[in-house]
């Protein structure tokens, strides 16, 4: 049943995934909008569960989502593939959302249902296996979640997640491994430990 945590990154090699989006974002630099419109087809899911993760309002994530792919668009000339161009576009999107957050003056984090919805998005999982999955997700903790679904999700290393998390990578590795004994557990036992 982990294994539905690597449904996305088990379908492509991540780094042909990588090397496909630098090869569109850099045609996206070139002003080709169709490579744009492949750009937000593999990558709207990702920068929506963050910009949600953040500002804790559909509605509010949705615009985030959409001015992060307007804000690559503007930003894609000066793109240089290097490193990771999923944790690039997340980038935007977090400080975008960030901005918005100073912007109101407020601070949230995002309800456990809410989090739990994300991998309902996942089209290769089943309605049953995708509530086994919610459940064992309910059991972690709020950053143990967040790590495990930008991991299974975005494809991102914990490297990458550390950075986005602003959290040093030993307590990004040490959540992550937290967690992912805990939804084990969960899984197998209906226990958590």
């Amino acid at each position: 049943m982990l294994t539905l945590l690597g449904i996305q990154t088990m379908e492509e090699d991540p780094a042909g995934r990588n090397r496909e989006l630098d090869r569109l974002l850099l045609r996206v630099g070139e002003g080709d909008r169709e490579a744009l419109a492949e750009v937000y087809h593999r990558a709207r899911a990702s920068v929506y569960a963050l910009a949600l993760s953040l500002l804790k309002d559909a509605h509010e994530a949705e615009d985030v989502a959409q001015d992060t792919f307007v804000k690559v668009w503007e930003s894609a000339p000066g793109y240089r593939a290097q490193g990771s161009p999923m944790a690039w576009m997340l980038t935007i999107a977090r400080n975008l959302a960030r901005m918005r957050l100073r912007r109101e003056g407020r601070q949230v984090g995002l309800e456990d249902e809410e989090w739990n919805a994300i991998p309902a998005d996942a089209p290769a999982v089943s309605p049953e296996d995708r509530q086994v999955l919610q459940t064992a997700l309910a059991a972690l903790g709020a950053e143990e979640r967040q790590i495990i679904l930008l991991h299974a999700v975005t494809g991102l290393k914990h490297r990458e997640i550390a950075g986005l998390m602003e959290l040093p990578l030993a307590t990004v590795l040490s959540k992550y491994h937290r967690g992912l004994k805990k939804m084990r557990a969960q899984l197998e036992g209906g226990e958590t430990p």
